[in-house]
């Protein structure tokens, strides 16, 4: 049985209408990805959040009386609150408060299947949760599970902090070893000259839909927030023959908390390490400008916004009307078309061909083993045996910078 949710937010006059609603919508949408139902969202305006109890005391009252009337379980917070806060509050609703942080952290820690993303997790929880644990010893003794309270567990949390510091310590020294391994398995690919392309986006604007169709593969496919958490990379086929690595990355999310932006660098990686990226969009999405806007910014964190990419908008069965393009290159597909997804295979070759280098070789039939590594690592536009000279005579493009590149030179 689904928990009962109330919803608080402060509307500040910096937030424009649009984006404090679109945030309450998504705090919704999180919430019940969660196991949530929401009886009802409070909001109020105010100047400044007020220090000790977020909202002030009349607004108190009134949540506090629908706390009684609709028997809530629960009560969340549209933003970030401080220990204060959330001691305070706790006291007033007698029921878990809980914030938007923490709830994302929660489904996190609902969605991690490896045991790099369960470290990841634990890590960003213990993280958030330590300055917070003063005043709390009460409120953890006697939870009953729920959200808000998957992950470490209350036992860890309610040992001395020393010990939960020894905990961070002993997780980023394992993730430290995981980032190594990754690193060295992102040397060899580049070694081995493979193009490898990451999928982006926003939470679920598609991206495991089109991997799985890029690469027959079954990852989970769910129409929820943060279906994805662990990246999964799998080898496709060019039109053209051309081997590439495709990522499936974890959604995007505005205001993300940022100790989860830091825990989860290792899985982002895979992103900025990319040769190229498909920006997917949900084009049926009425905040889809915004969307895009957060997954650019968030690039531009990760210092990966100089690679190239084709913005996809997605989604075009469920259009209500047309979308107007924001980046480009660009173009409109459902990933459950198999001609949009053939056609997005042709997109992304063109577009690699117009930043790479063209090359026209001949090729004695001695040299099969560099024909064949020609046929994986660069795309092939015109391949024939000419008899007469008995040769292969082949166009093309090359990636500039990879091994291949000395046959141009000579």
């Amino acid at each position: 049985m689904n928990e009962k949710v109330i919803i608080i937010a402060v509307k500040q006059p910096k937030q424009t209408n649009h984006h404090f609603e679109s945030s309450l919508a998504e705090l919704n949408s999180l919430s019940n990805t969660a196991g949530g139902d929401v009886v009802q969202i409070f909001t109020q305006n105010r100047n400044n959040i007020h220090p000790g109890t977020y909202i002030g005391s009349g607004k108190l009252e009134e949540v506090n009386a629908s706390i009684q009337e609709d028997q809530v379980d629960l009560v969340i917070a549209n933003d970030e609150l401080s220990p204060i806060q959330l001691r305070n509050m706790s006291q007033a609703f007698g029921v878990r408060t809980i914030d938007r942080s923490q709830l994302i952290l929660d489904i996190f820690a609902q969605r991690a299947r490896t045991k790099e993303g369960k470290l990841q997790v634990e890590l960003a929880q213990l993280e958030y949760l330590l300055p917070r644990l003063r005043g709390q010893g009460t409120a953890l003794s006697r939870l009953g599970g729920g959200i808000g309270t998957r992950g470490p567990g209350e036992t860890k949390l309610e040992t001395d902090q020393r010990h939960i510091r020894r905990r961070i310590h002993d997780i980023k020294q394992r993730l430290q070893t995981v980032a190594k391994q990754r690193k060295q398995y992102r040397k060899r690919r580049k070694t081995n000259g493979v193009l490898q392309i990451a999928i982006v986006g926003y939470t679920n604007a598609g991206k495991s839909t089109l991997f799985n169709q890029l690469t027959n593969s079954t990852s989970l496919e769910e129409d929820q927030l943060f279906a994805t958490l662990d990246p999964l990379t799998r080898q496709i086929q060019l039109p053209s023959g051309m081997n590439v690595l495709v990522t499936d990355t974890v959604g995007f999310l505005q205001d993300l908390p940022t100790s989860l932006i830091a825990a989860f660098k290792s899985t982002l990686e895979e992103v900025k390490e990319a040769n190229f990226l498909i920006h997917l969009v949900d084009g049926s999405h009425p905040d889809l400008n915004q969307q895009q806007d957060t997954v650019l910014r968030l690039l531009q964190e990760l210092h990966a916004d100089t690679i190239p990419m084709l913005t996809v908008y997605n989604k075009k069965d469920k259009w209500v009307q047309g979308v107007i393009p924001m980046n480009h290159p660009y173009m409109f597909m459902s990933a459950y078309q198999r001609e949009d997804v053939q056609q997005l295979l042709h997109k992304l070759e063109a577009l690699l061909k117009a930043e790479w280098s063209f090359y026209s070789l001949t090729l004695r039939p001695d040299q099969g083993k560099l024909l064949q590594q020609l046929e994986h690592e660069s795309i092939i536009e015109s391949k024939m045996f000419s008899e007469d000279e008995q040769v292969y005579k082949l166009n093309g493009y090359m990636r500039k910078g990879i091994a291949l590149n000395r046959l141009l030179e000579e």
